[in-house]
Parts: structure tokens; sequence; C-alpha cells
């Protein structure tokens, strides 16, 4: 008898040990499977990185709270992406939306003053580089202010940027949507005309001096998306200078001028001296307003609609 109850509080001690071995091994587990998820704290410490179009990383270690944009078009993309109230200094002719206008300037779009946006202390400065950002970017690198450069040249860009400063300035969520509803817009436009016979298209920026842009500019993109073909898309230099008599040379379909402002520019009218171009014998001279064309941002996309509409014209007569 007394073998049988040695034997069973022997057996009572072997069960209470093995259940706290088990206990053991779970808390060691769930100690486990704690270190290797960190808490979401931990994630947003590790920061915000993007890739911009000069092939550079900017990084930050929090969403930019106050951004300086250097032209008008980086300007109106972070309204778009939800991050305007960021924007502490912009430079001339950032006067869309209306908020833009009340903005600090810190100089014109190729020219800035370094001290007017040290004085505003950013987190992120934005850059254009086609204009005056190359002149500008050393020195910020220099004084260690974080940069951004912009340079889109193709309609899907747009949706790019406002996607980068989403991120950048912590506005995800509105950035996509914008950007999203951008190019669903694209899409639509692109199934309506990329099919359409091609029309020769003489895109005139200015007439003293006689000035257009070649294929490697986004209204060049505006032209192929509506069907057109650029007269000049070859030229050497983004912006070239070119005479009457390559004009006449190439003959295009239609001549769209953009000008200074919203309406029409008189000087249109001065191509009715040449009455041999198929343009003018057919009165196909038209304008879209600059700011719907010239300027990298969703608005541009009504600008492609007027031209595609003008260049429909175009096909029809």
């Amino acid at each position: 008898m007394k073998r049988m109850i040695f034997l069973r509080g022997i057996s009572a001690v072997l069960i209470l040990g093995l259940s706290f071995l088990g206990m053991s091994v779970a808390l060691q587990a769930a100690e486990a499977d704690t270190e290797v998820s960190p808490p979401a704290s931990a994630k947003v410490s590790a920061g915000i990185s993007v890739v911009d179009y000069a092939g550079r990383k900017v990084a930050l270690k929090a969403p930019a709270a106050r951004i300086v944009a250097l032209a008008p078009h980086i300007v109106e993309n972070l309204f778009a992406a939800g991050a305007g109230s960021r924007v502490v200094g912009v430079v001339d002719y950032c006067d869309y939306p209306e908020q833009a206008k009340k903005i600090p300037k810190v100089g014109a779009i190729s020219t800035h003053s370094l001290e007017a946006i040290i004085a505003l202390k950013p987190d992120l400065v934005v850059v254009w580089g086609s204009l005056g950002g190359a002149k500008i970017l050393p020195k910020l690198e220099a004084l260690g202010l974080t940069a951004y450069v912009s340079d889109p040249h193709t309609l899907p860009d747009v949706a790019r940027s406002i996607r980068d400063y989403g991120l950048l300035a912590g506005t995800l969520a509105q950035a996509e949507q914008a950007a999203s509803a951008y190019e669903q817009q694209l899409r639509t436009l692109t199934v309506d005309y990329q099919q359409k016979k091609p029309v020769s298209v003489l895109y005139q920026m200015w007439y003293q001096p006689l000035q257009t842009l070649n294929d490697k500019h986004i209204i060049s993109d505006v032209i192929r998306l509506c069907g057109g073909r650029n007269a000049f898309g070859d030229a050497p230099t983004l912006a070239p200078k070119i005479s009457i008599e390559s004009v006449i040379a190439r003959n295009p379909d239609a001549i769209i001028a953009s000008g200074m402002g919203e309406a029409r520019p008189d000087w249109l009218d001065n191509w009715l001296a040449w009455s041999s171009l198929t343009a003018v014998k057919n009165k196909h001279l038209f304008f879209v307003p600059p700011d719907l064309i010239q300027r990298h941002t969703p608005r541009i996309l009504q600008g492609a609609q007027l031209m595609c509409d003008q260049l429909e014209q175009v096909r029809l007569e």
C-alpha cells in the first residue's frame, strides 16, 4: 500500500512539472511572436522615401509639414495631393487654386531667393528640374535642406507627381484619389482619340520670336493623345525658335496658339498673310488657354479635350 501511495506521489509531481514546462514553452513562443512583429510606432519611425525625377532618393523622417514649391505646376499638384495647407512658400504666377495666391513668394520661376527659402524653415523644397532647379539644387543640398526634383515630361508623370507628394506630405489617401481620377480621364481620352487620322500640328508658344516645342515636351504628349503629330517634334531643342519659311515648308494642318492669358491672342491672325498654308486656307487657327495646356497638372486634360475637339474639326473638313 505504501508503495502505491509513493508511486502516485511521483506521478503527481511529474504531471505538475510537465504542466509548468508547457506553460514556460508557451510563454517563450509568445515572446518570440512579439519580437517578430514590432509595434506600429516603430514602423512609422522608419521614415518616408521616394525617388524623384532626377533619380535621387528623397528621404524624410516624418511627413513634410513645411513645403516650399518653386513652380506653379508643383504648387497645383501639391494642392491636388491634399498637401496645400503645408505649402509655406511659392514663386511668381502660382495662382491656382485661389488659396495659392496668398502664400508668401520666394522669387520667380527661374530665380529664387535662397535667404527667403531658408527663413521659412522648410523640411522639403520641391524644385523644377527644367527651369532653375539645376542652379539652386546644389545650394539647397549644401545647406542640408531636403529637396525633391520635379521634371514631368509625359501625361502619366502628372499622376506620379501627385502620388509622390502625397507620400512625402502624409496625405497619400487624397493623393491616390486625385491621381486615380486623373488616370481614368486620361484612359478615356486615349480610347476616344488614339486611333484617329493623324493631323499635323504647329503648337505656337509665342510670335516674337516665333517659338514652338519639340517632342520632349508634355504638350507633344497631348498632341499625340489627340491623334496629332507635332510638325516640329524633331527639333533638337525643347523650345526652338523657328522661321516663317520653315513653317511654310512643313505646312501644318492646324496651328494652335497659347499666348499669355485666357483670351485668344491677336497675333494668331498674323498667319492670314500666308494664305497658301493649309491651316490658314481651311481656317484652322486655334487657341488653348496656356494654364490648361502648359502646366503639368490635372487641368492639362481640360486643355487636351479642347485640342482633341479642335483636331476633330480638322478631320471633318
